[in-house]
Protein backbone atom coordinates (compact mmCIF):
# COMPACT_ATOMS: atom_id res chain seq x y z
CA UNK A 1 0.00 0.00 0.00
CA UNK A 2 1.15 3.29 -1.06
CA UNK A 3 0.70 7.04 0.90
CA UNK A 4 -2.09 7.99 -1.32
CA UNK A 5 -4.20 3.91 -0.78
CA UNK A 6 -3.74 5.02 2.89
CA UNK A 7 -6.02 7.42 5.10
CA UNK A 8 -5.21 10.74 5.91
CA UNK A 9 -3.85 11.84 9.12
CA UNK A 10 -4.00 14.96 10.60
CA UNK A 11 -1.87 15.52 13.72
CA UNK A 12 -3.14 18.33 16.46
CA UNK A 13 -1.11 18.28 19.55
CA UNK A 14 -2.95 21.08 22.42
CA UNK A 15 -6.64 20.32 22.79
CA UNK A 16 -7.33 23.62 24.11
CA UNK A 17 -9.22 26.38 21.68
CA UNK A 18 -6.50 26.50 18.50
CA UNK A 19 -6.56 22.90 19.04
CA UNK A 20 -10.10 22.34 18.63
CA UNK A 21 -10.43 25.07 15.93
CA UNK A 22 -7.02 23.16 14.07
CA UNK A 23 -8.75 19.75 14.45
CA UNK A 24 -12.03 20.92 12.89
CA UNK A 25 -10.84 22.96 10.10
CA UNK A 26 -8.27 20.08 8.97
CA UNK A 27 -9.95 17.02 10.06
CA UNK A 28 -12.91 16.79 7.70
CA UNK A 29 -13.51 13.16 6.39
CA UNK A 30 -9.61 12.48 7.77
CA UNK A 31 -8.91 10.28 10.30
CA UNK A 32 -7.83 12.77 13.22
CA UNK A 33 -5.20 11.78 15.82
CA UNK A 34 -5.46 14.56 19.32
CA UNK A 35 -2.94 15.00 21.69
CA UNK A 36 -2.67 16.58 25.15
CA UNK A 37 -1.53 15.97 28.18
CA UNK A 38 -4.88 16.07 29.73
CA UNK A 39 -7.12 13.21 29.65
CA UNK A 40 -10.11 14.93 30.76
CA UNK A 41 -9.45 17.60 28.39
CA UNK A 42 -9.17 14.98 25.49
CA UNK A 43 -11.95 13.44 26.63
CA UNK A 44 -14.45 16.45 26.75
CA UNK A 45 -13.26 17.74 23.25
CA UNK A 46 -12.78 14.50 21.90
CA UNK A 47 -16.86 13.83 22.50
CA UNK A 48 -17.51 17.09 21.02
CA UNK A 49 -15.32 16.31 17.82
CA UNK A 50 -17.32 13.17 17.31
CA UNK A 51 -20.82 13.74 18.22
CA UNK A 52 -20.33 16.24 14.72
CA UNK A 53 -18.95 13.79 12.91
CA UNK A 54 -15.34 13.58 12.86
CA UNK A 55 -13.32 10.43 13.46
CA UNK A 56 -10.83 11.08 15.98
CA UNK A 57 -8.09 8.77 18.05
CA UNK A 58 -7.10 10.26 21.22
CA UNK A 59 -3.31 9.71 22.60
CA UNK A 60 -2.58 11.41 26.05
CA UNK A 61 0.48 13.13 24.85
CA UNK A 62 3.53 14.89 27.21
CA UNK A 63 5.75 16.89 24.90
CA UNK A 64 8.20 17.24 26.95
CA UNK A 65 8.59 13.75 27.31
CA UNK A 66 10.95 12.40 24.12
CA UNK A 67 9.28 8.83 24.29
CA UNK A 68 5.91 10.18 24.86
CA UNK A 69 5.61 12.10 21.54
CA UNK A 70 7.75 9.43 19.41
CA UNK A 71 4.95 7.26 20.61
CA UNK A 72 2.31 9.58 19.44
CA UNK A 73 4.42 9.62 16.08
CA UNK A 74 3.62 5.71 15.89
CA UNK A 75 0.40 6.16 16.49
CA UNK A 76 -0.41 7.94 14.37
CA UNK A 77 1.60 6.48 11.41
CA UNK A 78 -0.34 3.04 12.52
CA UNK A 79 -3.37 5.00 11.87
CA UNK A 80 -2.20 5.53 8.23
CA UNK A 81 -0.49 8.37 5.52
CA UNK A 82 0.40 11.65 7.84
CA UNK A 83 -0.36 14.39 5.80
CA UNK A 84 -0.54 17.13 8.48
CA UNK A 85 0.99 17.94 12.16
CA UNK A 86 -0.37 20.80 13.78
CA UNK A 87 1.83 21.03 17.20
CA UNK A 88 -0.51 23.98 19.33
CA UNK A 89 0.58 22.35 23.08
CA UNK A 90 1.74 24.97 24.99
CA UNK A 91 2.18 27.08 28.29
CA UNK A 92 2.41 31.10 28.64
CA UNK A 93 4.50 32.90 31.25
CA UNK A 94 0.72 33.89 32.99
CA UNK A 95 0.11 29.77 33.83
CA UNK A 96 3.23 27.93 34.13
CA UNK A 97 6.76 28.22 35.63
CA UNK A 98 10.09 29.27 34.06
CA UNK A 99 11.34 25.63 34.13
CA UNK A 100 7.60 24.30 32.56
CA UNK A 101 8.07 27.15 30.06
CA UNK A 102 11.49 25.65 28.57
CA UNK A 103 10.40 22.32 28.84
CA UNK A 104 7.10 22.67 27.45
CA UNK A 105 7.30 25.20 24.67
CA UNK A 106 11.03 24.81 23.80
CA UNK A 107 12.01 20.83 24.18
CA UNK A 108 8.58 19.68 23.58
CA UNK A 109 8.35 21.65 20.18
CA UNK A 110 11.70 20.12 19.71
CA UNK A 111 10.57 16.73 20.28
CA UNK A 112 7.71 16.91 17.66
CA UNK A 113 9.68 17.86 14.84
CA UNK A 114 12.24 15.16 15.94
CA UNK A 115 9.55 12.45 16.59
CA UNK A 116 7.61 13.57 13.28
CA UNK A 117 10.59 13.70 10.46
CA UNK A 118 10.89 10.08 10.94
CA UNK A 119 7.73 9.53 10.03
CA UNK A 120 6.82 12.11 7.53
CA UNK A 121 6.51 10.77 4.25
CA UNK A 122 6.13 12.75 0.81
CA UNK A 123 3.39 15.28 1.08
CA UNK A 124 3.52 15.79 5.09
CA UNK A 125 3.29 19.62 6.32
CA UNK A 126 4.20 20.18 10.05
CA UNK A 127 3.01 23.27 11.35
CA UNK A 128 4.11 24.37 14.79
CA UNK A 129 2.37 27.24 16.94
CA UNK A 130 5.00 29.76 18.33
CA UNK A 131 4.45 33.47 19.09
CA UNK A 132 4.81 37.25 17.95
CA UNK A 133 6.87 37.29 21.14
CA UNK A 134 9.87 35.34 19.47
CA UNK A 135 10.11 37.90 16.54
CA UNK A 136 11.14 40.64 19.71
CA UNK A 137 13.61 38.48 21.21
CA UNK A 138 17.55 39.48 21.91
CA UNK A 139 20.05 36.62 21.04
CA UNK A 140 23.33 36.94 19.18
CA UNK A 141 23.48 35.25 15.79
CA UNK A 142 25.84 32.33 17.89
CA UNK A 143 22.78 32.10 20.64
CA UNK A 144 20.42 31.35 17.39
CA UNK A 145 22.23 29.07 15.40
CA UNK A 146 22.87 27.21 18.69
CA UNK A 147 18.75 27.41 19.90
CA UNK A 148 18.32 26.02 15.98
CA UNK A 149 20.76 23.35 15.94
CA UNK A 150 22.44 21.45 18.43
CA UNK A 151 20.36 18.28 19.37
CA UNK A 152 17.23 18.68 21.58
CA UNK A 153 19.28 16.91 24.02
CA UNK A 154 21.49 19.80 25.17
CA UNK A 155 19.30 22.23 24.70
CA UNK A 156 18.32 23.45 28.33
CA UNK A 157 21.96 23.52 28.68
CA UNK A 158 22.47 26.19 26.21
CA UNK A 159 23.98 29.58 27.89
CA UNK A 160 21.13 31.70 27.26
CA UNK A 161 18.71 29.26 28.55
CA UNK A 162 20.27 28.64 31.21
CA UNK A 163 20.86 32.42 32.31
CA UNK A 164 16.67 32.65 32.01
CA UNK A 165 15.24 33.81 35.47
CA UNK A 166 12.07 34.96 34.64
CA UNK A 167 8.60 33.19 32.70
CA UNK A 168 8.85 36.39 29.91
CA UNK A 169 12.17 35.69 29.12
CA UNK A 170 11.71 31.98 28.85
CA UNK A 171 8.36 32.76 26.78
CA UNK A 172 10.27 34.96 24.32
CA UNK A 173 13.71 32.48 23.95
CA UNK A 174 11.15 29.47 23.55
CA UNK A 175 9.22 30.90 20.91
CA UNK A 176 12.36 32.16 18.84
CA UNK A 177 13.79 28.79 19.36
CA UNK A 178 10.91 27.20 17.93
CA UNK A 179 11.10 29.50 14.74
CA UNK A 180 14.54 29.18 14.09
CA UNK A 181 14.44 25.34 14.89
CA UNK A 182 11.83 24.71 12.12
CA UNK A 183 14.75 26.90 9.90
CA UNK A 184 17.36 24.99 10.18
CA UNK A 185 14.89 21.30 9.81
CA UNK A 186 13.39 22.64 6.53
CA UNK A 187 16.91 20.61 4.68
CA UNK A 188 15.61 17.52 6.16
CA UNK A 189 12.03 17.32 5.91
CA UNK A 190 12.87 18.55 1.94
CA UNK A 191 14.90 15.60 1.13
CA UNK A 192 11.88 13.74 2.53
CA UNK A 193 9.54 15.36 0.08
CA UNK A 194 7.93 16.93 3.26
CA UNK A 195 7.52 20.20 4.85
CA UNK A 196 7.42 22.26 8.07
CA UNK A 197 6.88 26.15 9.44
CA UNK A 198 6.07 28.14 12.15
CA UNK A 199 2.96 30.05 13.01
CA UNK A 200 3.23 32.85 14.97
CA UNK A 201 0.12 34.69 16.47
CA UNK A 202 -0.15 37.79 18.61
CA UNK A 203 -3.16 37.65 21.26
CA UNK A 204 -5.88 35.25 20.38
CA UNK A 205 -8.93 34.48 22.32
CA UNK A 206 -8.28 31.46 24.39
CA UNK A 207 -8.50 30.83 28.18
CA UNK A 208 -4.41 31.04 27.88
CA UNK A 209 -4.66 34.47 26.15
CA UNK A 210 -7.83 35.10 29.23
CA UNK A 211 -4.62 34.45 32.02
CA UNK A 212 -2.55 36.82 30.23
CA UNK A 213 -4.73 39.49 30.01
CA UNK A 214 -5.42 38.96 33.77
CA UNK A 215 -1.74 39.39 34.47
CA UNK A 216 0.41 42.23 35.36
CA UNK A 217 1.05 42.79 31.73
CA UNK A 218 -2.69 42.72 30.42
CA UNK A 219 -2.80 46.01 30.27
CA UNK A 220 0.15 46.06 28.37
CA UNK A 221 -0.94 43.56 26.18
CA UNK A 222 -4.60 45.14 25.58
CA UNK A 223 -3.01 48.47 24.95
CA UNK A 224 -0.46 47.34 22.23
CA UNK A 225 -3.87 45.70 20.38
CA UNK A 226 -5.27 49.35 20.55
CA UNK A 227 -2.27 51.13 20.04
CA UNK A 228 -1.38 49.08 16.58
CA UNK A 229 -5.23 49.99 15.13
CA UNK A 230 -6.59 46.26 14.81
CA UNK A 231 -8.28 46.74 18.04
CA UNK A 232 -9.27 42.85 18.79
CA UNK A 233 -7.90 40.07 19.81
CA UNK A 234 -7.64 37.16 17.29
CA UNK A 235 -10.15 34.45 16.94
CA UNK A 236 -9.02 30.54 17.34
CA UNK A 237 -10.58 30.37 13.79
CA UNK A 238 -7.82 32.66 12.38
CA UNK A 239 -5.12 30.74 13.54
CA UNK A 240 -6.87 27.50 12.07
CA UNK A 241 -7.43 29.07 8.62
CA UNK A 242 -3.64 30.14 8.62
CA UNK A 243 -2.40 26.41 9.43
CA UNK A 244 -4.90 25.41 7.09
CA UNK A 245 -3.34 27.18 4.41
CA UNK A 246 0.17 26.37 5.69
CA UNK A 247 -0.70 22.76 5.40
CA UNK A 248 -2.41 22.69 1.98
CA UNK A 249 -1.34 22.39 -1.67
CA UNK A 250 -1.44 26.91 -1.85
CA UNK A 251 1.55 26.20 -0.04
CA UNK A 252 3.75 23.50 -1.77
CA UNK A 253 6.75 25.90 -2.16
CA UNK A 254 7.00 27.40 1.37
CA UNK A 255 8.73 25.42 3.75
CA UNK A 256 10.74 26.96 6.90
CA UNK A 257 9.68 29.95 7.33
CA UNK A 258 7.02 32.06 9.81
CA UNK A 259 3.90 33.64 8.89
CA UNK A 260 2.88 36.24 11.69
CA UNK A 261 -1.21 36.24 12.52
CA UNK A 262 -0.80 38.95 14.96
CA UNK A 263 -3.20 42.02 13.81
CA UNK A 264 0.09 44.47 12.89
CA UNK A 265 1.26 44.30 16.47
CA UNK A 266 4.84 43.39 15.61
CA UNK A 267 4.90 45.61 12.64
CA UNK A 268 3.41 48.39 14.77
CA UNK A 269 6.01 47.48 17.53
CA UNK A 270 9.07 47.85 14.92
CA UNK A 271 7.88 50.99 13.35
CA UNK A 272 5.67 53.11 15.52
CA UNK A 273 6.26 52.49 19.33
CA UNK A 274 6.96 55.46 21.49
CA UNK A 275 10.38 55.02 22.49
CA UNK A 276 12.48 56.35 25.15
Amino acid sequence: MTLSDEPEVVVVTGAGGMGEAVARRLGNGRRLVLADYSQDRLDRVVASLQETGYDVLDVLTDVSDRSSVEELARAARREGGIVSVVHTAGVSAATASVEAILRVDLVGTAHVIDAFESVASRGTSLVCVASMAGHHASLSTEDEHALATVPTEDLLSLDPVKSIDDGVSAYIVAKRANQVRVQAAALAWNRRGARLNTISPGVIATPMATAEAESATGDHMMEMLRACGIGRSGTPGEIAEAAAFLAGPDARYITGTDLLVDGGQAAWIRHHRPTG
